[in-house]
């Protein structure tokens, strides 16, 4: 996977989390995976068409996920992950992923993505690519959010 289309994504995620009142994210780890993302509880998918292809999760834990979406709510306690936290954490996704694909058309790419697709489990087996892809582990205030990016260049 090529590097420079894996930077976009990072970089939306660390331009839009502040602006909506987290504290800057802190990359903690990269890692090499094949084929299937594993479910951590709260997992968002959005697809890329035209000259990029391939899929970005955002995964992360049903904590995490009720966190990000207090945070979004104005602090507003989030105690269960109902339909309000959902449709705030898919919009989270598409803010950055749009802010990505924006990253992208500055690179000369021309990008359309999907509507994001949230699931809730733990442990399932979701097929983001056909080899290998890319997980970016980050920090949002102590919190775990796995970005997932299987993408390439037509």
């Amino acid at each position: 996977m090529d590097a420079k289309l894996v930077n976009p994504f990072v970089s939306a995620v660390e331009s839009v989390l502040p602006q909506m009142g987290f504290p800057a994210p802190k990359r903690t780890s990269l890692s090499l995976r094949q084929k299937n993302v594993t479910g951590l509880g709260v997992s968002v998918i959005v697809g890329f068409t035209k000259q990029l292809r391939g899929n970005v999760v955002y995964n992360m834990d049903e904590e995490t996920a009720k966190y990000i979406a207090s945070t979004m709510m104005m602090g507003m306690p989030v105690a269960e992950f109902d339909a309000m936290a959902q449709s705030a954490i898919s919009e989270m996704s598409n803010m950055i992923t749009a802010t990505a694909a924006t990253n992208l058309a500055g690179m000369e790419l021309e990008v359309d993505i999907s509507t994001p697709s949230l699931s809730i489990g733990e442990g399932f087996q979701l097929k983001i690519s056909d080899g290998p892809y890319l997980t970016v582990a980050l920090d949002v205030a102590g919190h775990l959010l796995e970005l997932d990016i299987a993408v390439e260049q037509k």
